[in-house]
């Protein structure tokens, strides 16, 4: 009856909470006393609990139940709460909104991590370098640059390219992912949202990798060095295209001629050969051009610009390639005479 009355008959003293039941302050008490009377009974765990579901959660991580299944997607989760955001990912909910920016999200945790973002709190420090961050998850990725370990994630968006699986669509365009932050970074090509701000110059970022990346102009870090010449680099993915230079590896293959590169962007710039694809239109002329680079230079004809400039005798040129011509000693001899 104290359901429909209201009555709640059982106080604490110490902080004035009521319960309707007995149990329900018994287990409060436990609070301020630190009771903790449901253990973990396997071997070498030993934790406690307050209450006994919290342990029979906690006993999932041993057996790996996992008893609350998704019936649009039939991913399964140990706790009814992780089931109930991610049906979030197939209805689109979103009932966490920042009261700044009016950003919406699918859990109460995000929302949290989001609103560091304006605020600019960082509070996980890494113990090796001093370096902070937002969240435990962010700190946890850096400290494998310390330590050289290949997190589970990595294994879990690598077996993705097995299976097939993408069960995130996007809702602007119908592509599909295999990971739920995949998506999130997708849409934002839609939106526009740039969610990540540069602390020292304002510039502003879709996704946190590149912030990162990008505030390593301003402090100096370049946290990757190369095994084979201790050359360092900011980013892992410049690391990586620098020891296929060590190493000789040309993973890209040209399907049409069999020509291999080191870097995507040379095979996509070569592919242009076989396809005629020029895209980079001049507007002034009409002219097209394969490389962006090779476009940029031809603008300079048209605005005069001559960015490259001798510091022997204070010519001044289009192109790095014509500076160098200028600068050879052959060209200096030819000169003189």
């Amino acid at each position: 009856m104290r359901t429909h009355t209201g009555e709640k008959p059982y106080t604490f003293g110490q902080c004035g909470k009521s319960y309707s039941e007995k149990r329900s302050l018994d287990i409060h008490m436990r609070i301020h006393t630190g009771e903790k009377p449901f253990t973990c009974d396997q071997c070498g765990c030993g934790r406690s609990y307050m209450r006994s579901e919290h342990l029979n959660r906690h006993m999932r991580t041993h057996t790996g139940e996992k008893p609350y299944t998704c019936g649009q997607c039939g991913k399964s989760y140990s706790e009814k709460i992780s089931l109930e955001i991610h049906m979030r990912v197939h209805t689109g909910e979103k009932p966490y909104a920042c009261d700044q920016c009016g950003k919406s999200f699918s859990g109460k945790r995000n929302l949290k991590f989001h609103i560091r973002v304006h605020t600019g709190e960082k509070p996980f420090t890494c113990d090796q370098c001093g370096r902070s961050f937002a969240t435990k998850a962010h700190l946890g990725r850096h400290m494998t640059i310390h330590t050289g370990e290949k997190p589970h994630n990595h294994l879990k968006r690598h077996q993705t390219v097995h299976t097939g699986e993408k069960p995130y669509k996007c809702s602007h365009c119908d592509k599909r992912f295999g990971l739920s932050e995949c998506l999130k970074q997708h849409e934002r090509i839609h939106t526009g949202e740039k969610p990540y701000m540069c602390s020292h110059c304002d510039k502003r970022f879709s996704q946190s990798a590149n912030l990162k990346q990008h505030e390593r102009i301003h402090t100096g870090e370049k946290p990757y060095m190369c095994s084979q010449c201790d050359k360092r680099f900011s980013g892992s993915q410049c690391l990586k295209r620098h020891e296929r230079i060590h190493t000789g590896e040309k993973p890209f293959t040209c399907d049409q001629c069999g020509k291999s590169f080191a870097e995507k962007g040379k095979i996509l710039r070569h592919m242009r050969s076989h396809t005629g694809e020029k895209p980079f239109t001049c507007d002034q002329c009409g002219k097209s051009f394969t490389e962006k680079g090779n476009f940029v230079k031809h603008m300079r004809s048209h605005t005069g610009e001559r960015p490259y400039t001798c510091d022997q005798c204070g010519n001044s040129f289009t192109s790095k390639e014509i500076l160098k011509v200028h600068m050879s000693p052959q060209r200096r001899e030819t000169v003189h005479l």
